[in-house]
């Protein structure tokens, strides 16, 4: 029998979700803190870790980190709606899914099955790695998508075409969730390495302390804990191609390296002697500004145009007007298949409704709230009550302040200007105090007690 782990400070929340678990041959037990939690994952063995994000003393996203950092657990976290950064963030972790409140008890079951199969799924692709590296190797479930028929959209995939066959290096742009890693396997896909592996790496769920063993392997006893040989990263996409996301979360030592290997085109594991060539075309992503990073020292300039050979920019879900009701029907018909829900349908009015909104999450979001409307939906049509009703609230609904209160009205506008700045700067802490004229400490105070998700 599977175990899980529920995380959340609200005992009732805990007790009600065991119960319905437990109905379904699950072992659950519970944490109320992310403390309590991780003594207790270190002491048994879970299958699988689901937390709130709200958790006193540490947040749902620095329990993620924790764990991801010294386990391989699917861990799913529960979050408002409203907080889509967070619930962007949690995947970038390492996070399998997020699922947002009121839990939706059918939709969170076939979610934790979905994250114990593919955990099963791949540990058995990893013992087959080791065994022949020339087998398909992937670390996520291969993203399905469509291209669409905006200008930017047809441009993109026409470029994409034209560098498949070359082994120039990629990098892909655009914010999350619009489908960089699709882009990344489709070049692999029509290159000449397309019978090799493509191996996927999320930097950003990459702690520092392991990069270099994830990247490169590490020879028995090279650090504590190290009880066997492993390979790294590097040698499983030898031949083939190495899609790393997220590279501007890198830390500065690990860009040095990887700067080593790419021009010379050879790795050492860490604690051994004997270096190891390898042929990797790389691919890279990011959905930061590299240029901004490397005038700020984050990032180095050397390896910024290794990686830039040729450049791919993604559009935003929001600039792909066109596309957005392919998309959406996309979604609907995967969903439906996945649910078995055949037939379900929307009209076109709740499809204008939904142009409206800001879509940070991109296509992910999407993905995610199609699914959930399908799994909600009766006689085959999805309405307006199966989807979260703040997507449906604008800017200006959502902070507009009806009260009279002076302290109170001042408070919101302060809110709002950070939050704007915030978002202008990418949710650049420095830049951001900069920019209001505040330092660093004073933008934190203010972060904390406006309640500002970030």
């Amino acid at each position: 029998m599977q175990k899980i782990l529920i995380v959340d400070d609200d005992p009732f929340f805990n007790k009600t979700l065991s119960n319905y678990l437990r109905r379904f041959n699950y072992i659950v037990e519970t944490a109320t803190s992310a403390e309590i939690a991780l003594k207790q994952i270190q002491e048994q063995n879970y299958d699988l870790v689901l937390t709130d994000y709200r958790l006193p003393e540490m947040n749902g996203l620095d329990l993620i980190a924790k764990i991801k950092s010294e386990l391989d657990i699917p861990v799913i976290l529960i979050t408002n709606y409203s907080d889509v950064r967070t619930a962007v963030n949690s995947i970038k972790l390492g996070a399998f899914e997020f699922i947002s409140k009121p839990v939706i008890p059918e939709e969170l079951k076939l979610v934790i099955e979905k994250a114990l199969q593919n955990k099963a799924e791949e540990k058995n692709t990893k013992k087959l790695a080791e065994v022949s590296p020339k087998k398909s190797f992937k670390t996520e479930t291969e993203p399905k998508l469509i291209k669409g028929n905006t200008p930017e959209a047809e441009e993109l995939w026409s470029f994409a075409g034209q560098v498949a066959p070359t082994d120039m290096s990629v990098l892909i742009t655009g914010e999350s969730g619009t489908g960089k890693e699709y882009v990344a396997k489709f070049i692999h896909d029509n290159s000449k390495r397309a019978d090799q592996n493509f191996v996927a790496i999320d930097c950003g769920a990459l702690p520092e302390n392991i990069a270099s063993s994830e990247l490169f392997g590490h020879t028995k006893g090279a650090f504590t804990g190290a009880d066997k040989d492993k390979k790294g990263q590097f040698e499983f996409a030898n031949g083939g191609t190495l899609f790393l996301d997220e590279i501007g979360n890198l830390s500065y030592d690990t860009q040095v390296k990887l700067l080593r290997v790419l021009q010379e085109r050879k790795i050492k594991r860490l604690g051994a002697n004997k270096e190891i060539d390898v042929d990797v075309r790389i691919i890279a992503a990011t959905n930061e500004n590299l240029k901004t990073a490397i005038e700020n020292g984050d990032f180095r300039n050397d390896l910024f145009h290794r990686f830039n050979e040729f450049n791919l920019k993604i559009p935003p879900l929001r600039a792909r007007d066109i596309d957005f009701e392919q998309f959406v029907d996309f979604f609907i018909a995967e969903a439906s298949k996945e649910l078995n829900k055949p037939n379900i349908s929307i009209d076109s009015e709740l499809i204008s409704d939904l142009k409206k909104y800001d879509w940070p999450g991109n296509l992910r979001e999407l993905k995610n709230l199609m699914k959930r409307a399908v799994l909600l939906s009766s006689d085959g049509k999805i309405l307006k009550q199966h989807l979260p009703q703040s997507i449906f609230e604008t800017q200006e609904i959502l902070h507009k302040n009806t009260s009279h209160d002076l302290k109170e009205n001042q408070q919101q506008n302060e809110r709002e200007i950070i939050l704007k700045c915030l978002k202008k700067n990418k949710y650049n802490k420095s830049k951001t105090a900069k920019e209001l004229s505040i330092d660093r400490t004073t933008l934190y105070n203010k972060i904390k007690s406006l309640e500002i998700d970030i």
